[in-house]
Formats: C-alpha cells, structure tokens, sequence
C-alpha cells in the first residue's frame, strides 16, 4: 500500500515512516504548499495547513492514504503555546484528526511572532543551529531534549493510523 507524506521536511518524514515501518507500506513523500500563512498562529489555521498538505499529497500521488503535518501557535491566556496537528485521508474521503504536545513559548519568542517573524528561522537564530525545525524543533529546545519534533509528529502519526484502524475493526 502507498503511503504519501505531505512534506519534504525530515522530521514529518521520519515521524510517518518510523512509526508505521511494521506495517510494510511504501511512502512517498512531496512538497506541498499547506495553503496557510508560513506561521500559523491558530488551532484553526494549523489544522486547516495539515489537511491541505494531506488533501494534496493524496491528490498528487495517487495513494490509498495521506499525512499532512502541521506546527502553530497558539495565544492563550497563559502566553503563546506551541501546538501541532495532523490529518491522514483516505482516498474514499475519510478523514481523521489529531492534535500534539503543546508547551509555552518564552516571552521574547512571542514578541518576535507577534511582530510577523516565523518559529523556524527564529528557533535557529535562538539557538545558533541552523535547520531546527528539520530537527529537534521549537519542542526539544524547549524540553531539554526530552522530546523532539519528529516524536512529537510520531504520536501524532499514531493518534491517526491508530483512529484508522480502529474505525477499521469496528466497521
């Protein structure tokens, strides 16, 4: 079965292909444009990014199903949260979502969003590493490590397959 993964990023890529590496499928991932602003700054908007970048990916390649990832923010009454989010479609037009860790932001980071700068380029001029969000992300800098962004994709990967199957054994 294919499998299509809506991003070219490695950390979306890995999170899909190392949790469903038992499952034998083939995965083809694509760069697609999630339709959303490069920061999304709403529950709404990331989720509607990830569910264009599965819409499209299904779309391209043909497959049975589709990933698509997403990473926002979030202002809340407690400051600005990090949030992430991920729709798997089916070819027959079955959708399911769910939703990731979410964390605070320190206060300088969400001044420096709030005045239109994106997470990624600023995570990296953060931290002095160049590609974060390919990597560890905005989460595992502000876990210490204990969680990356492909783990954090990879729970999410399994909140969907895992609604996929069980929606599966129950029809």
């Amino acid at each position: 079965m294919k499998i299509a993964i809506g991003s070219k990023n490695p950390a979306k890529i890995h999170a899909v292909q190392d949790t469903l590496i038992r499952e034998g499928f083939h995965f083809v991932s694509i760069d697609v444009d999630s339709k959303v602003s490069d920061q999304p700054f709403t529950d709404e908007e990331t989720i509607l990014g990830a569910t264009n970048r599965a819409l499209a990916a299904l779309q391209e390649t043909g497959s049975l199903l589709a990933f698509g990832l997403e990473g926002g923010v979030v202002e809340t009454s407690g400051g600005m949260i990090l949030c992430s989010w991920g729709v798997l479609v089916h070819s027959d037009g079955r959708k399911w979502i769910a939703g990731g860790a979410r964390i605070p932001l320190p206060e300088e980071i969400r001044v420096r969003l709030l005045k239109g700068e994106e997470l990624g380029p600023l995570m990296a001029e953060y931290t002095g590493k160049k590609d974060i969000r390919k990597n560890q992300g905005a989460i595992g800098v502000f876990t210490g490590g204990m969680v990356s962004r492909k783990e954090m994709f990879s729970h999410i990967v399994k909140l969907l397959y895992g609604q996929y199957k069980g929606e599966s054994l129950t029809n």
